[in-house]
């Protein structure tokens, strides 16, 4: 009996160990965020809790980064099975001047009927929410202004079902590799 209880112990502490960048605990994030979603509802970090929530920043114009990241996640959906429904995928457009809502209704559920478009309803709540989640981005002009890409991170922020920053997924790093990283959050809490 005694011995069963100090496995049990040992086990309980060691440290979970992840396929992505494990940044659970660290201070120098600030996750919190007041954006509108594209049905035009304001949304807060803290509507998410009891879920886990995916959150990854781009725009609807980008040519590969974006859409293949969105692709991405339909599949880590399919892979969950029915745990899906414990997960919420949130798209941040870096882009608000042509990402519209009405733009980011059509964009953004295509890749799945409950992922969630969101911008700011106003440009410097953008550059808060980009500061606290350690974002880059930078607008690279073209010939015309009018046509122009976003240079930006290209990775995704994994917030367990408590509203903490817990993973850092950095991009085309496989579905089969977040989705075992959610199902371990997902028995945590």
């Amino acid at each position: 009996m005694v011995f069963l209880s100090i496995i049990t112990l040992i086990s309980c502490s060691q440290k979970i160990k992840f396929n992505h960048v494990d940044i659970t605990g660290s201070t120098s994030f600030v996750p919190a965020f007041e954006l509108q979603d594209h049905h035009g509802q304001v949304r807060h970090l803290e509507d998410f809790k009891g879920k886990i929530l995916i959150v990854f920043f781009g725009y609807t114009q980008c040519p590969d980064v974006c859409p293949s990241t969105m692709f991405e996640m339909q599949r880590v959906m399919a892979l969950m099975g029915k745990d899906a429904d414990q997960i919420q995928v949130a798209f941040i457009t870096l882009d608000p001047e042509r990402d519209t809502l009405e733009l980011l209704e059509k964009y953004v559920p295509s890749f799945g009927t409950r992922f969630l478009g969101l911008r700011p309803a106003a440009p410097e709540a953008l550059e808060q929410v980009v500061k606290g989640y350690k974002v880059f981005y930078q607008k690279v002009s073209g010939k015309d202004p009018q046509y122009y890409t976003i240079d930006h991170t290209a990775g995704s922020y994994v917030i367990d079902k408590n509203s903490q920053l817990r993973l850092f997924v950095k991009h085309n790093q496989g579905e089969k590799a977040l989705a075992e990283d959610l199902k371990q959050l997902l028995k945590m809490n």
